[in-house]
């Protein structure tokens, strides 16, 4: 797999990594795990993990996350676009 060894995303995508953003309606922190493609804050907010946007465009990707993860990831969410 020496295409996912390159892929400076793929560690953040396969192994869960938690940031946390400010909420922009509320101040509040959101705490965004990098495996997940969105997430809730306490307010209702929905923010989108944009770290996940090579999973929609990469060709590799399904062979760098994994097929499980690649399905979850690129599954329609709700309250989606």
């Amino acid at each position: 797999m020496a295409i996912a060894a390159r892929c400076p995303a793929a560690d953040r995508l396969r192994d869960a990594v938690i940031t946390e953003i400010k909420c922009p309606e509320c101040g509040r922190s959101i705490e965004m795990f990098s495996i997940f493609p969105v997430s809730q804050c306490e307010c209702g907010f929905t923010a989108y993990n944009d770290s996940q946007n090579c999973v929609k465009w990469c060709r590799y990707a399904k062979e760098c996350v994994g097929e499980e993860l690649y399905a979850k990831m690129t599954a329609k969410q709700k309250g989606a676009p």
